[in-house]
C-alpha cells in the first residue's frame, strides 16, 4: 500500500482515511466493528474521529464514535498498526481551544479510545477568542507528556493558518502538520484559493473531509425525493443544483468509460490532486467500505481528469 507523509510529523497514511463520524449514528456498534475490520484488513490504517461525534444524533452527547473505536481497538489489538486522528474544540467559549479545555478534552478522548496516545490531535475549528500561543502551548505540553504525537487543524482560514505557523516558528512550539479542509469535486473554491498553495509551501499534509460531499458524489441522490428522510438529506439538498447535476453527469461519463463507480472516481480524483494527502470518506456497511477502498487502485487518465475539471469549475 502506498504511504503518504502527514506533513513533517514522521507519521504517514495510506491514501484513504476512514471517517468515524457515522459510528454511533448511522452505523451501530457491530456494524462499525465490521467496517473497521474490513478497512484495516484491506491494507488501510488511518481513522479520523472527533470528541463531538455524534452529538447531533438524538440521544447522543458526543464521544460515541471514540468509544466505539476504543472498544474495537481493545477487541482487535494492534494499536501500533493504526493511526488514530481525533479533534477538539468544535464548541467555542469554555469548550474551545483554551489550554484548560484542551488538557481536559484529550484525557477524555484517551479514556474513550482506550489508548495512551493520539497519533494526530486536531483543532476542530479556529477559535479566535483564544491566543494561538495558548493553544499551541497546550498542544506542546501534550506532546511532551506523550499523549499526542503530532497536531493538525481543521476549518481555518489561510491567514489564520499562516499566523499559527508563524507563532510556532517564532516561539519554538510544535506546528500544525496537517490541515483538514472541506474539499471535493463540488466544494473546491475555498481550499484552492489560498490554502492549497500554503500547505504545499509549508509541506503540510492535507486530509480533506466530505470527500464524497455527504454522499452526493456517489450518485445515489438525483432529486430532492432521493434525499427525503435521509440522515444527511438537508446537506445533500444543497448540492442539487445545475453545477451539482453537471458534476454527476461527468462522473457518469467517466464511469461508463472506466467501469468504476462515481464514488471511486470522485475519491480517485482527490487522491491525484497536487498536495492532497488523503481524502476522508465514511461507510455504513462492509460493502460501502470495500467500494471506496478500490478508489486507491484507480488511476484517472488525462481525458477523464479534463472532463471532471470542466464540469466542476465554479
Amino acid at each position: 500500500m502506498e504511504r503518504r507523509p502527514l506533513g513533517r510529523s514522521g507519521l504517514s497514511t495510506a491514501p484513504l482515511v476512514l471517517g468515524g463520524n457515522v459510528f454511533g449514528w448511522t452505523a451501530d456498534r457491530d456494524t462499525s466493528f465490521r467496517v473497521l475490520d474490513a478497512f484495516v484488513d484491506g491494507g488501510f490504517d488511518t481513522i479520523d474521529t472527533a470528541d463531538v461525534y455524534s452529538a447531533w444524533a438524538p440521544g447522543n452527547v458526543g464521544g460515541e464514535s471514540e468509544t466505539i473505536i476504543g472498544e474495537w481497538l481493545r477487541r482487535r489489538g494492534g494499536r501500533d498498526r493504526v493511526v488514530i486522528a481525533t479533534k477538539v474544540g468544535w464548541d467555542q467559549g469554555e469548550r474551545g481551544l483554551n489550554a484548560r479545555h484542551v488538557a481536559e478534552a484529550v484525557d477524555a478522548s484517551l479514556r474513550r479510545l482506550g489508548t495512551d496516545y493520539v497519533d494526530l490531535y486536531q483543532s476542530h475549528r479556529d477559535d479566535p477568542e483564544v491566543p494561538l500561543e495558548e493553544t499551541l502551548g497546550a498542544f506542546a505540553r501534550l506532546i511532551e507528556q506523550g499523549k499526542v504525537r503530532a497536531i493538525g487543524c481543521s476549518q481555518i482560514s489561510a491567514p489564520r493558518l499562516r499566523e499559527a505557523l508563524d507563532v510556532s516558528a517564532r516561539l519554538g512550539l510544535p506546528r500544525y502538520e496537517t490541515l483538514q479542509p472541506q474539499y471535493n469535486l463540488h466544494d473546491r473554491a475555498e481550499f484552492e484559493a489560498e490554502l492549497a498553495t500554503l500547505c504545499r509551501e509549508q509541506e503540510m499534509g492535507v486530509i480533506c473531509f466530505f470527500g464524497l460531499a455527504a454522499g452526493f458524489l456517489t450518485g445515489k441522490y438525483r432529486s430532492a425525493a432521493d434525499a427525503e428522510g435521509k440522515a444527511r438529506g438537508a446537506r445533500v439538498r444543497g448540492y442539487l443544483n445545475p453545477r451539482g447535476f453537471r458534476i454527476l453527469e461527468a462522473l457518469d461519463a467517466v464511469s461508463a468509460r472506466t467501469g468504476a463507480s462515481p464514488a471511486q472516481i470522485a475519491l480517485a480524483w482527490l487522491m491525484g490532486r497536487p498536495g492532497l494527502t488523503a481524502p476522508i470518506a465514511s461507510a455504513t456497511s462492509v460493502e460501502q467500505v470495500r467500494e471506496i477502498m478500490k478508489a486507491a487502485e484507480l488511476k484517472l487518465g488525462a481525458e477523464a481528469l479534463a472532463v471532471l475539471d470542466e464540469a466542476s469549475k465554479e
